[in-house]
C-alpha cells in the first residue's frame, strides 16, 4: 500500500508537469493519448477542475453532463457506497470521484484485475476540491473488483 503526504503528492504532480513533454512524445509515438471520459452532474465545477488535473498530465478528456449519474455508476459496476460526484472511464477502468492523477497512472502501469479506483465523497483539497487556506482532508483511493472485493490502493495524507 502506498502512502502519500501532501508534499509528496504535490511533488509528484510537479514531476508529471515537468515530464509532460516526454509523456507527450511517448503518446505521440503510440498514436494517441489515453482518453478520460467523464460523466458529471450538470453544472458541477469541481468535476471540471478535477479533469483539468488530467489534462495537465497529458490525458485527453471528454465531458458528459447529466442530471442523474446513478445509471452510469450502476452500469460501470461502482458500489453505491463508493460513489463520488463524477464517474470516469480510462483504458477500460472506472475512476470514481476525486482520484489523483498519480493513482490513475499507477493503475494504468500496473494493470491490476479490478474494475477501477474510487475516492468516495468529496475530500477537502483532493484534486478538483482545492480550497486555499483549508487543511487537506486525508483520504484513501480504493480499488474495487467485479467480485465485490476491495483494497486500499493508495493513502493520501497531509
Amino acid at each position: 500500500m502506498l502512502t502519500l503526504a501532501r508534499r509528496h503528492l504535490l511533488l509528484a504532480c510537479a514531476s508529471l508537469l515537468a515530464a509532460r513533454p516526454a509523456l507527450a512524445a511517448a503518446y505521440e509515438v503510440l498514436g494517441a493519448y489515453p482518453e478520460l471520459e467523464v460523466w458529471k452532474m450538470r453544472g458541477c465545477g469541481c468535476c471540471a477542475a478535477w479533469a483539468k488535473h488530467f489534462e495537465a498530465a497529458g490525458f485527453q478528456t471528454q465531458m458528459h453532463e447529466l442530471d442523474d449519474l446513478a445509471p452510469v455508476r450502476a452500469a460501470a459496476g461502482v458500489p453505491s457506497d463508493l460513489g463520488g460526484c463524477h464517474t470516469a472511464k480510462v483504458a477500460g477502468y472506472v475512476v470514481e470521484g476525486h482520484v489523483p492523477v498519480v493513482a490513475v497512472q499507477r493503475l494504468l502501469a500496473e494493470r491490476p484485475t479490478v474494475l477501477g479506483l474510487a475516492v468516495p465523497g468529496m475530500p477537502m483539497n483532493s484534486p478538483g476540491m482545492e480550497v486555499e487556506g483549508q487543511p487537506m482532508q486525508p483520504f484513501d483511493v480504493i480499488t474495487f473488483a467485479a467480485d465485490g472485493s476491495r483494497s486500499v490502493f493508495m493513502e493520501v495524507r497531509p
